[in-house]
C-alpha cells in the first residue's frame, strides 16, 4: 500500500471515530444540567463465552472476570444504592466488543469499568495490578492492546463493526493513538485512584496507570477504565484471584476508589 493511500485510510479511519466519539460524548454525563454526577455505573466483565481471554494453570480469565464483576456490582448495590448499575455479561456469554460499549453509551453511563486479568505467557514471574486508559503508547508497548482487542477477530463482520480495524494492523495502533478525547483526564483520575487502594488496602504490586489503545475504551463516550487485577499466569495471584477473600480485597479496593472519585469529582450547580 502507497503511502498516500495509507495516509487517505487513516485519515477516513479517524473522521469515523471522531464522529462515534462525539455523539457518544453529546450524550454523556457532562452534558447533563446540575453537574457532573456519578449515576450509572457499567461494570464489564472481560471475555466470555466462546472468548476465555488468558488461562492460568487451573482457571480462565473470562470466569474470574465475571466473580469478580458480579460481586462488585453487589457491593455497589448494597453500599451505594443511589447508582445504578449495568453489566455488559451476567452470565458465560459472548458479547461483543462494540455491544459492550454501546450498553454504556446508551445509558448515558458515567463510569465505564472493565475488569480483566493479565498474562506473561510462560513465564510465570510477573505479578502486581495496573489500570489502563485509552489514549497513546509506543509501537513496541502495544502488547496488551493487541492481547485485549484480538477478540473481534472472532466476531462475525468484526471488520465492518469496526471501520476496518486490525487487530494485528500496527497502523490501527497509531489511528487509536489519535483519540485523547474529553474523558480522559477523568479516566486517569479514576485510574491512579484504583491503584492506589490496590497498594493501601490489599499490599499488592503497583505496576502503574498506562496509556494503550485499547478498543473498548476508544468507543466509551465516559469515563473508562480497563483494571488488570493480577497475572493468572503467577501461580500464586491466580489462586489470590480465585479465593474469595482475594475478590472480595479486590471489589473493596474497586469501591473505595469509585467512592474516593465520585466524591472529589461531583460538582453540584
Amino acid at each position: 500500500m502507497g503511502f498516500n493511500i495509507r495516509k487517505q485510510l487513516i485519515s477516513s479511519c479517524k473522521q469515523v471515530f471522531l464522529i462515534a466519539i462525539c455523539v457518544a460524548g453529546s450524550q454523556a454525563a457532562f452534558g447533563q444540567q446540575g453537574g457532573y454526577r456519578v449515576k450509572t455505573v457499567v461494570i464489564d466483565a472481560g471475555h466470555g463465552g466462546r472468548k476465555p481471554g488468558a488461562a492460568g494453570s487451573f482457571s480462565k480469565e473470562k470466569d474470574i472476570a465475571l466473580q469478580v464483576a458480579l460481586k462488585l456490582g453487589k457491593k455497589f448495590e448494597d453500599s451505594m444504592p443511589g447508582v445504578r448499575v449495568l453489566y455488559t455479561r451476567k452470565t458465560d456469554v459472548d458479547v461483543d466488543f462494540y455491544k459492550r460499549a454501546e450498553i454504556a453509551n446508551n445509558a448515558k453511563a458515567d463510569l465505564f469499568i472493565s475488569i480483566h486479568c493479565n498474562s506473561a505467557g510462560s513465564n510465570k514471574g510477573p505479578y502486581g495490578t495496573e489500570t489502563f486508559v485509552a489514549g497513546s503508547h509506543r509501537l513496541n508497548e502495544q502488547n496488551v492492546a493487541i492481547r485485549e482487542n484480538s477478540d473481534i477477530k472472532k466476531e462475525k463482520n468484526y471488520k465492518q463493526n469496526y471501520d476496518g480495524y486490525d487487530p494485528n494492523d500496527p497502523e490501527t495502533f497509531i489511528i487509536l493513538s489519535l483519540f485523547k478525547y474529553k474523558f480522559r483526564e477523568k479516566s486517569t483520575d479514576l485510574a491512579r485512584l484504583i491503584q492506589s487502594k490496590y497498594v493501601k488496602m490489599n499490599a499488592r504490586l503497583n505496576r502503574g496507570v498506562k496509556e494503550q489503545g485499547l478498543l473498548i475504551l476508544q468507543r466509551c463516550g465516559m469515563p473508562a477504565v480497563l483494571t488488570e487485577i493480577g497475572f493468572i499466569t503467577n501461580p500464586s495471584e491466580e489462586r489470590y484471584m480465585n479465593s474469595s477473600s482475594g475478590q472480595a480485597e479486590i471489589v473493596d479496593a474497586i469501591f473505595s476508589a469509585v467512592k474516593q472519585y465520585k466524591k472529589q469529582t461531583e460538582v453540584i450547580k
